[in-house]
């Protein structure tokens, strides 16, 4: 599986929201400086995380975005299918019509691997994560 800018930049995109949970909404030009997107993708992305449920836009001056459920209860598999779709390796791979039998197993491992590690996290843990690196100078410290 392989994660696109799309994906990359709206899991980034909730991680600074989830920093200001509970705080009132933010603007897209701060999610956007703060976490170097691109404004114009970046207003695109929080479209579809919208449509999808994990935020909630508010127009006008004082407007903004803002997470609907707490980070915590945000698991980054329900982020990445959202923002890319299925998580199988193989495109196909839930096609009745699949041909390779001797590797169709082995996707469905590897689609089950991706889903597990996927789960078992959250946004809330990626923002943890994110601000220990940013105390660190920039690197990251276990």
């Amino acid at each position: 599986m392989r994660i696109s800018t799309k994906g990359d930049y709206g899991v980034r995109a909730l991680i600074e929201l989830s920093h200001h949970y509970g705080e009132g909404t933010l603007q897209s030009a701060e999610i956007a400086a703060r976490q170097r997107i691109p404004e114009p993708y970046l207003d695109q992305l929080l479209t579809t995380l919208r449509k999808a449920g994990f935020i909630r836009s508010v127009r006008g001056p004082q407007g903004g975005h803002e997470l609907v459920r707490p980070p915590d209860q945000i698991r980054l598999s329900e982020v990445i299918r959202a923002l890319e779709g299925s998580l199988s390796p193989v495109s196909h791979l839930h096609d009745e019509g699949y041909q390779c039998r001797a590797a169709h197993e082995v996707w469905h491992k590897v689609e089950a691997a991706t889903q597990d590690i996927l789960d078992g996290v959250t946004i809330a843990d990626l923002a943890v994560r994110d601000r220990e690196y940013s105390r660190n100078g920039g690197r990251y410290v276990i």
